[in-house]
């Protein structure tokens, strides 16, 4: 092909594309081979939802992801197709949510069986006559074990950090059992009540190492009804020594006990990540303040500490990963909070207090009874 020749080819290329009209601002639009190509090719699933949740359009990447055929979901209940756990929080969240588009997390089941972790972005759509819900939703899993490892990481350098404060805790006792033993030995009378003593110091030890076993232990995705006052509860006497070693007063304000549908671990790991880091602010005492109330369908947990404080430049970049103003910190204990609640559709609010130091607001949906 002579040079003239190539160019009067390139030519008539450029004018058959010109011949569509690439100035479409919408899909529909689009010749009908572009559209059916963008469908069969995409990674995401689009779907249309009726105002009951009725599927009423998928796109056929649901079969790529989920291993579904798009005419076997077509007229089903988009629930069918969710994890039993997250069903109940997502309708208390839709009821709640005034502002569109929204973010959600949600685990999907596949043709298997299987449950695959999956974000997507909804909106509602009103139209005279009726409304739907229309949304796109991608697979996550890979990033999600990406942040379990990370999770896993934060939970063991946290029971490293806290060794050392549970082995004086625990030495007290110990302490206390070793001295009551020699006196039974020298046959001295009162055993009875010197039973009674040892005991509780056993018991002591026990909840004290078995606090430390739970946050080592491998992650596992396990959600089920939990009360809050239990879980705060737990983690101050988990946290309790480390206090005692800095001088700082932990207190415990109780609102009504809310029950969360949640991965107790998780949830007791983002309260130690929040209290631990209040304590690191004030190495030569002060006190934190735990208070726990409900607001309307949310669950509000705050961390009140009496640190120096967060200046404007740092606030805005503390959820960020590796970002730390600590000079052995890792980074990842906020944006590792932030991913939990994410997952258990709560949020985490950073304020200032008027007078001094920070407050670390948790906010969760609490599961009705």
């Amino acid at each position: 092909m002579s040079e003239d020749d190539y160019k009067t080819e390139k030519k008539k290329q450029a004018a058959s594309l010109n011949s569509i009209d690439f100035d479409a601002r919408s899909l529909a639009e689009l010749p009908s081979p572009m559209l059916q190509w963008i469908d069969q090719n995409g990674f995401d699933i689009v779907f249309v939802c009726s105002n009951d949740g009725m599927i009423q359009y998928i796109s056929t990447s649901i079969t790529r992801l989920l291993g579904y055929l798009p005419d076997e979901v077509l007229g089903t209940s988009s629930l069918t197709y969710l994890d039993s756990c997250d069903v109940p929080i997502l309708k208390n969240r839709f009821k709640s949510v005034v502002e569109w588009p929204q973010r959600f997390h949600f685990t999907a089941l596949d043709n298997r069986g299987k449950h695959i972790w999956m974000e997507a972005s909804i909106s509602l759509i009103e139209e005279e006559d009726a409304s739907y819900y229309v949304g796109v939703a991608k697979d996550v899993s890979d990033k999600k074990e990406i942040e379990e490892m990370m999770f896993r990481s934060e939970k063991m350098s946290v029971a490293g950090q806290l060794a050392a404060g549970i082995a004086h805790e625990i030495r007290n006792p110990l302490t206390s059992l070793k001295g009551f033993l020699q006196l039974i030995q020298a046959g001295i009378s009162r055993k009875e009540e010197y039973y009674k003593i040892m005991v509780d110091e056993i018991e002591k030890i026990e909840t004290i190492t078995s606090e430390l076993l739970f946050i080592s232990k491998p992650v596992a995705e396990n959600k089920e009804p939990e009360t809050i006052h239990e879980m705060l509860q737990d983690v101050i006497t988990l946290l309790y020594s480390q206090a005692r070693l800095q001088n700082v007063q932990i207190s415990f304000e109780k609102g009504a006990n809310s029950r969360l549908l949640c991965d107790r671990s998780q949830i007791k790991q983002l309260f130690i990540n929040l209290i631990k880091n209040a304590l690191e602010e004030m190495p030569n005492g002060g006190k934190i303040d735990i208070r726990q109330r409900e607001e309307g369908s949310d669950c509000i947990v705050d961390v009140v500490d009496e640190g120096p404080g967060i200046p404007d430049e740092v606030l805005a970049k503390l959820k960020e990963p590796f970002f730390t103003t600590k000079k052995e910190g890792t980074g990842l204990g906020l944006m590792i909070c932030t991913q939990i609640l994410e997952k258990h559709h709560g949020a985490l609010d950073i304020l200032r207090n008027d007078t001094k130091g920070s407050t670390f607001r948790v906010s969760m949906p609490i599961t009705p009874i």
